[in-house]
């Protein structure tokens, strides 16, 4: 429960917020972690609409509620996939909820902080696939940089919508050859009992009618079915070329570097790591570290020197 000298202790909250789950964490001032929990997946590109407002607002709520069981805290460091910089009323909401100063509340793109978990500024490329991917680099003049990141509907490759995206592709391609052959399809079936049927019409709502988290949730089955089904593993491990792309194209601009592989759809399955690290230059290191990207932002919240990140044009 919260306590009277919670605001003296400073305590900050950290939000890693991905299309399908928003993880949090508070921080104690010397960086032990002293409560940590998950929250519905969210977007900043939902707020570009009425319900995706709505939604977001609601996980925010039932957020807030969870952290202040715990304790108020004095800083926020939210970390939002999709964000752009303009934050002013995601600001609010959270400085209202949490009954902070909105000052108090830092917001920045969800990749930032997985970086700033992985590497120093200047140390290494983070590559990053959850429902979408990126590659960034954080330079030692704390100026971000990217690869890649542009939204599932130019690419994300070898992100998990990607991912679900070729296999419903794979899928109703083969079909439109030989009706009925998903029946002996590992993958379709594992993909059909997911979305609810193997009927068009429950593809065309699951991939058209779904957030992108969800959507980007099929791509376990596509993993699931990979120890069966060829053309699963295919998938995979194309999903790791083209996270191996991004690598490269970071290399290739600021020079060999470590890489780090992180995300949930990075860990999916053995093949996406396996094929992505055959695929990188010989001498460049490569990882694929446990990121805790809540505990990274609940510390970051109270060294709030520490956010002075700019995005190179």
């Amino acid at each position: 429960m919260p306590t009277d000298d919670d605001n003296v202790r400073g305590i900050g909250l950290g939000i890693d917020a991905g299309g399908t789950r928003t993880r949090w964490a508070l921080a104690a001032p010397d960086g032990v972690i002293l409560a940590e929990g998950a929250a519905a997946g969210l977007s900043a590109l939902q707020m570009a609409t009425a319900h995706g407002r709505e939604a977001v607002r609601a996980t925010f709520e039932a957020l807030a509620a969870a952290v202040l069981r715990h304790a108020h805290p004095v800083r926020v460091q939210a970390g939002l996939t999709g964000f752009g910089g303009d934050g002013e009323l995601l600001q609010g909401w959270l400085a209202e909820l949490l009954g902070v100063a909105p000052a108090a509340v830092t917001l920045s793109n969800d990749i930032e902080i997985a970086y700033r978990a992985s590497f120093a500024p200047g140390a290494g490329y983070l590559v990053y696939a959850g429902t979408g991917s990126i590659g960034a680099y954080i330079d030692a003049g704390h100026v971000f940089h990217r690869a890649g990141g542009r939204g599932v509907v130019l690419d994300d490759g070898g992100g998990g919508f990607w991912i679900a995206r070729e296999a419903l592709r794979h899928i109703w391609r083969s079909e439109d050859e030989r009706p009925g052959c998903w029946q002996d399809s590992p993958m379709a079936r594992a993909v059909f009992a997911h979305i609810g049927g193997p009927d068009w019409a429950e593809s065309r709502q699951f991939i058209y009618g779904s957030e992108r988290g969800a959507v980007g949730k099929l791509a376990l089955a596509v993993a699931a079915s990979a120890a069966d089904d060829p053309a699963a593993r295919a998938i995979l491990a194309d999903a790791g070329r083209e996270l191996a792309r991004l690598a490269l194209a970071l290399v290739g601009r600021f020079g060999p570097r470590p890489v780090a592989l992180a995300g949930r759809a990075a860990g999916l399955h053995p093949l996406i790591a396996e094929t992505m690290r055959a695929a990188l230059p010989p001498g460049v290191a490569f990882s694929q570290p446990g990121l805790q990207a809540h505990h990274a932002a609940a510390r970051l919240a109270l060294d709030p020197q520490q956010n002075t990140t700019e995005e190179n044009p």
